[in-house]
């Protein structure tokens, strides 16, 4: 196996991931900009540790030069994912993130040549997003076909950390999103609802449209043109995503996102290990073909931090034994639809 780095190791994710990497007999190298606190967690994990911003390319490409692959956990990362895949391809190291973020999937889809050039995997989306609702995208498609419709949807009640909610700030004003035809289309936030049964006793939950990060990877994961993407929520948080497209203007201006990051910086810690463990995530999908045949599958696993630090880890061990092909990748794509069923806790059914 070959050495590997995570990026940001010492944020809330990040650490997770280095913990549970540690546990498991890897070796990982811990790296930030911040000296104080990945030294700290290097003592305490036992690591080697570097110190780089992601405005220093030249001491990037040091850091990354005798590394198999990179895991980068610094969100928001609509400010992050260049320069490190610009590392990545100057470097030959394979790229993994655990981005949400729909513009980011578009922008590092379109260096694909660059990293087939390179002889560089690009792949990003190894935790929650996107991994459980790729698989599913991938293992509907293989049960149908011939669909041209794609819905996905997930239900998890659980806490956020800061990178999260920092992510969801960044992005208050950019509405709705779904592809339609093969081809994103922006639309109104929460413009469709729907009430959706995800099994296990979640039945009857409400869900509204979200600009989720499969409206761009199930299409190149499926093929399939027609793809939108909910997240339960209250109908009255519907509500509420609709008036925040009427706000757009104002969420947008850069003072009010400072001042909401700052809000979060001193309020959120993240779910703590009991929350954690007291939590389960929830996945739905339904593809559909022209002539109406209909094929429906549910998944649950562990809670989302939980589950995004398994399917991390298990991207990231296909990669670091060889398996890593090159060019943009998807989760499911690369892997297939069974990634998911190597998390310890997940469990899949077709209903229909």
């Amino acid at each position: 196996m070959g050495e590997f780095v995570v990026y940001r190791s010492y944020g809330y994710t990040g650490s997770l991931v280095a913990d549970a990497a540690v546990d498991r007999g890897l070796d990982p190298v811990l790296v930030g900009r911040d000296r104080e606190k990945v030294d700290r967690q290097a003592a305490e994990l036992r690591c080697d540790f570097e110190v780089v911003g992601l405005d220093e390319p030249k001491v990037l490409d040091m850091v990354l030069e005798d590394a198999t692959a990179v895991l980068h956990c610094a969100g928001p990362f609509t400010r992050t994912w260049e320069p490190m895949v610009d590392a990545c391809l100057r470097t030959g190291t394979h790229y993994l993130d655990i981005t949400g973020e729909l513009d980011v999937f578009e922008a590092i889809h379109a260096r694909d040549d660059e990293a087939e050039d390179a002889d560089v995997m690009l792949m990003p989306g190894v935790g929650f997003d996107v991994v459980p609702t790729d698989c599913i995208a991938a293992h509907l498609a293989g049960r149908l076909p011939d669909a041209d419709t794609l819905e996905l949807a997930f239900h998890a009640d659980v806490g956020l950390s800061r990178g999260t909610l920092k992510t969801v700030v960044e992005h208050l004003d950019a509405g709705g999103a779904v592809r339609r035809d093969g081809h994103i289309e922006r639309v109104d936030p929460a413009h469709e609802s729907r009430t959706i049964d995800f099994g296990w006793g979640h039945d009857g939950l409400h869900a509204a449209a979200m600009p989720w990060g499969d409206v761009s990877t199930a299409y190149y994961t499926t093929g399939i043109p027609n793809v939108t993407v909910y997240m339960s929520m209250p109908e009255s948080a519907a509500r509420m995503q609709r008036l925040t497209g009427a706000l757009s203007p104002l969420l947008g201006l850069p003072p009010v996102k400072a001042a909401l990051k700052w809000y979060v910086e001193q309020t959120t810690d993240g779910p703590d290990a009991e929350e954690r463990a007291s939590e389960q995530s929830y996945v739905w999908g339904a593809a559909t073909t022209p002539d109406g045949d209909r094929a429906v599958s549910r998944l649950r696993g562990p809670h989302t931090y939980d589950l995004t630090v398994e399917t991390a880890l298990a991207a990231l061990d296909r990669v670091l034994d060889g398996d890593a092909p090159t060019g943009f990748q998807t989760p499911a794509g690369a892997y297939g639809a069974d990634l998911i069923l190597d998390v310890d806790g997940v469990e899949r059914e077709d209903v229909v």
